[in-house]
């Protein structure tokens, strides 16, 4: 087994709260040293707020779990400045392959065009991920930064008091309480924070199961994303094969609904599966097998006051398609600098509500698409399967027939839609991409790429045309971005910020979500779209 599940990164030892004759109150505590939980926490950090991780374990998690991790993810994790090190450890990929029984029926590409600085995605062990994290958070922690992880903290109990929380902890060494303005529950998808405050999920539980097995092995496959529909080896069921780094490849076989999920996991029932799929001449060794069902739920509000849910305890979704771990960094990244504003007195409590609007509608996209990739994949009925076999059928010679083949619709950012955040779109002739609410696509810029330019704070970013170096409104400051579509020699910025426009100027928030667009700089409205944004208007 890989060493690095038995390495405690973050052990138990005992802090001055549990010795404090009161209660200690904190500023914001996070429950859950997961992805999302180390990234909510690190993005707070970075704002100079303080935070605590609550842990009942000390060390990454066992089995890779999540390992597909989307574009804008990685432009997260470059925001908090552990993104490249995901990159160098990871395998990239783009392309992928769709089989029905033993014919390849047509192939795609994620991420046809150029002029993006990451991939449409890379494969990363979620352990793999959860260290580059930590590592992420000790350097901020040598840099001065208040963030503190503890292990072997486990919440026993959790009581609203209006204005805070008030949280009951075990350790190893007895329990203690602690109180925080704010807690973010990243605490999974049976998140015992969720069950303490007697909260639950909403929505449907699919009846069929699947095989997840992480094989070490030599292989001459392709870095590809390959799905299987009815394969020879896995006759009326479907097949996912992916690349991990290390050596390590993912293989998912449907198993059907009515199975023995402990005996199914055992060595006995899963090396004879993988060597139908794999052939007798390929060794491998078993790292980590598991067996999961579909679920498509959440809950039904996301925010609870003061404790805010986010990833797998707000929200599931089925694996196919990579929206758990992703969209659950997408709310890390939508919630931290909000709740940022909110402790640091730049913005009304009522921002926190925004998180609510974006991300519970966010979660439902997630949803609908992860159903329908479900359903396409498990049919429930014989005049489904028809359908779903003509459609595999006509994909092989026919292009129109492809887009409605679901192996798993892959994640994509969410756009906002909507969002009482957004300003007005006046921007006449804007490509749709960059419409308000939308994540900012990358994009050459000089000598480097767009996103490394904005960071995370608020953003005037200018094509074009001409608007002070910088902003100040209502608590907050927005510098100037200053480019020219003959910054980028390929074209690729001007056609996805400027369009049919001549010029234009973008409000964009600290997540490189777009708050508004003008053709051209409007003080009135660039302020009041910063108050719009954050919610003081």
């Amino acid at each position: 087994m890989t060493k690095i599940f038995e390495m405690p990164l973050y052990p138990y030892t005992r802090t001055a709260d549990q010795d404090a004759a009161a209660p200690v109150r904190h500023t914001a505590m996070i429950v859950g040293a997961g992805p999302v939980g180390l990234a909510a926490a690190i993005d707070l950090a970075e704002q100079g707020v303080p935070v605590v991780v609550l842990d009942d374990n000390d060390r990454v998690s066992f089995g890779s779990r999540a390992i597909c991790f989307a574009k804008r993810q990685l432009e997260i994790l470059d925001r908090l400045g552990c993104g490249q090190p995901m990159v160098d450890k990871g395998v990239v990929w783009n392309l992928g392959k769709v089989f029905f029984g033993d014919r390849r029926v047509y192939d795609f590409n994620l991420l046809p065009e150029e002029g993006h600085r990451r991939p449409a995605f890379i494969n990363l062990q979620q352990y793999h991920l959860e260290d580059r994290l930590v590592a992420r958070v000790r350097d901020l922690q040598r840099q001065g930064a208040e963030i503190e992880l503890r292990g072997g903290n486990r919440v026993q109990a959790v009581d609203d008091l209006g204005d805070r929380v008030r949280l009951g902890i075990d350790t190893p060494e007895g329990p203690y309480t602690v109180e925080t303005d704010w807690l973010i529950a990243c605490d999974g998808a049976g998140s015992p924070i969720r069950s303490m405050l007697d909260l639950d999920f909403v929505g449907r539980v699919f009846e069929d199961n699947f095989l997840i097995a992480d094989v070490v092995m030599e292989a001459e496959f392709p870095t590809e994303r390959w799905f299987w529909f009815d394969p020879p080896f896995n006759p009326g069921q479907s097949a996912l094969l992916h690349k991990q780094p290390d050596g390590v490849w993912r293989i998912d076989l449907q198993l059907g609904w009515d199975i023995d999920k402990e005996e199914e996991k055992t060595p006995e029932r899963v090396i004879p599966r993988l060597r139908q799929m794999l052939g007798d001449e390929v060794a491998f060794e078993l790292e980590w097998v598991s067996i999961y069902t579909f679920q498509c739920r959440r809950m039904e509000r996301f925010r609870h006051n003061r404790v805010i849910f986010a990833g797998d305890s707000a929200h599931q979704v089925s694996p196919f398609g990579a929206r758990g771990a992703n969209s659950g960094i997408q709310d890390a990244d939508n919630l931290a600098w909000k709740l940022g504003l909110v402790i640091q007195g730049r913005a009304p409590e009522g921002l926190l509500d925004s998180y609510d609007a974006e991300r519970i509608a966010a979660a439902d996209e997630n949803i609908l698409n992860s159903t329908r990739s479900t359903d396409f994949i498990t049919p429930k009925s014989e005049i489904s399967r028809l359908f779903r076999d003509a459609v595999l059928d006509l994909s092989e010679h026919y292009d129109f027939a492809r887009p409605l083949v679901n192996s798993g619709r892959l994640s994509l950012p969410s756009v906002y839609d909507g969002s009482p955040l957004n300003a007005e779109d006046a921007l006449e002739g804007g490509p749709a991409r960059t419409r308000p609410g939308a994540p900012c696509p990358d994009a050459p810029a000089g000598e480097g790429y767009l996103l490394d330019r904005l960071g995370g704070a608020f953003t005037i970013l200018t094509l074009d045309a001409e608007a002070p170096e910088r902003v100040s409104e209502a608590g907050i400051d927005a510098a100037r971005v200053a480019l020219s579509a003959g910054d980028d020699p390929t074209g690729a910025l001007a056609e996805r910020y400027l369009g049919a426009a001549r010029s234009a100027v973008y409000l964009i928030r600290p997540d490189q979500h777009v708050a508004g667009r003008w053709p051209a700089y409007d003080e009135a409205r660039i302020r009041a779209a910063i108050r719009r944004a954050t919610g003081q208007e």
